[in-house]
């Protein structure tokens, strides 16, 4: 793994700047590599600093193709800890070409019993950096003192302790509290709709903002839209 860049250099190019999570579900129409690559692409045409993709053949297909900062994941699963849950996942992800791993670091357990610290150190070892997924600002916090590069606001919302933020758009809250009190650069992810939305987060203290659906998920986009209408369809 050597030759990797800096955890200054990578981080200090995604300051102030927008992240686009290319990504696409199982069974959907774009759920293909090549296409996240072209997705990632025009993601980067429009100006975004940084690009976090998920799939090992995705993100292969997409650090061929750019050279900016690529967060990379792996989602084995569909319930509880799935976010690279592993050491073993996290260092193929290094290996498919991303520059940081993301992963979860909430406090649920993990599918193998181990520790997040035993991925979080593996991924140091091998000269990677990790963005820590939090759901808490506990988890935030421990998260930066085992040695994440990043810290992520990506899950709250989306765990039993914080189901109730879920339809509050964007948890700012939590980027502020975070920002203010650890001396790790925080990322504000999760429902981030808006422009407005994600000039807010940089007001409130966050280093970066990541956006996917807003971007990147037409079938989510074209739902907005109908709903709006007050049309479903044929």
């Amino acid at each position: 793994m050597s030759g990797r860049p800096t955890a200054g250099t990578v981080v200090d190019r995604l300051h102030g700047a927008l992240i686009v999570s290319c990504q696409a579900y199982p069974g959907e129409p774009m759920r293909d590599p090549d296409t996240m690559r072209r997705v990632a692409l025009a993601a980067r045409d429009g100006g975004a600093a940084g690009i976090r993709a998920q799939g090992l053949d995705d993100l292969r297909a997409i650090r061929g193709a750019l050279d900016l900062p690529l967060i990379g994941l792996w989602k084995d699963g569909a319930e509880g800890v799935y976010i690279t849950p592993t050491a073993r996942h996290a260092l193929a992800v290094l290996e498919a070409g991303a520059d940081i791993v993301a992963l979860d670091a909430t406090d649920r357990p993990r599918p193998d019993s181990r520790p997040v610290a035993e991925s979080i150190e593996a991924v140091r070892a091998a000269g990677g950096l990790v963005m820590a997924d939090v759901s808490t600002y506990e988890e935030g916090v421990r998260a930066a003192e085992l040695g994440a590069a990043l810290v992520g606001t990506t899950l709250s919302g989306y765990t039993p302790a914080t189901y109730g933020r879920k339809d509050a758009g964007p948890d700012l809250e939590l980027v502020e509290r975070l920002a203010g009190s650890i001396g790790v650069p925080v990322v504000a992810e999760g429902r981030v709709h808006t422009p407005a939305q994600a000039a807010r987060a940089l007001e409130c203290g966050a280093h970066a903002v990541v956006v996917g659906t807003a971007i990147t998920h037409p079938t989510t986009l074209t739902g907005w839209f109908v709903e709006s209408l007050g049309h479903r369809g044929a």
